[in-house]
């Protein structure tokens, strides 16, 4: 994956972020706090938002390209399972899709892991 494509869908990922989180907060604010499950939702929005602009990180030079694109396909498979679980939990209240979440949350680890030796790679190669 290049740069370009990690950073369109890292901005596509974010811009799904605030829509959703719109969206959980005022058409769907009463059918939440119905089911108790507001905060749930409002944990997959944030871990969604936030690993959006980790998306954006591969797209940075420092990163190498090695790693760059599994690093976001694997912020890309976090927000799906993790935040993705969180929602279907909340708008459903079927505690199963709770089984995946953690599995997002590895996910997650694995992203920044990779971006962390990704940089660590590129950068030293383009201080040479």
């Amino acid at each position: 994956m290049d740069a370009t494509r990690a950073l369109r869908i890292s901005a596509i990922t974010a811009a799904a972020g605030v829509a959703i989180g719109a969206f959980g907060a005022h058409g769907l604010k009463a059918r939440l706090a119905e089911v108790g499950y507001a905060a749930s939702f409002q944990t997959g929005v944030e871990y969604h938002r936030v690993h959006a602009l980790a998306l954006g990180l591969c797209a940075l030079p420092a990163l190498d390209d090695r790693v760059r694109g599994r690093a976001a396909a694997a912020f890309v498979a976090g927000v799906a399972l993790f935040s993705g679980s969180l929602y279907a939990l909340a708008l459903t209240g079927v505690r199963t899709f709770g089984a995946v979440t953690p599995i997002g949350g590895v996910a997650f680890l694995v992203g920044w892991t990779l971006i962390a030796l990704g940089a660590r790679r590129g950068g030293s190669a383009s201080a040479a």
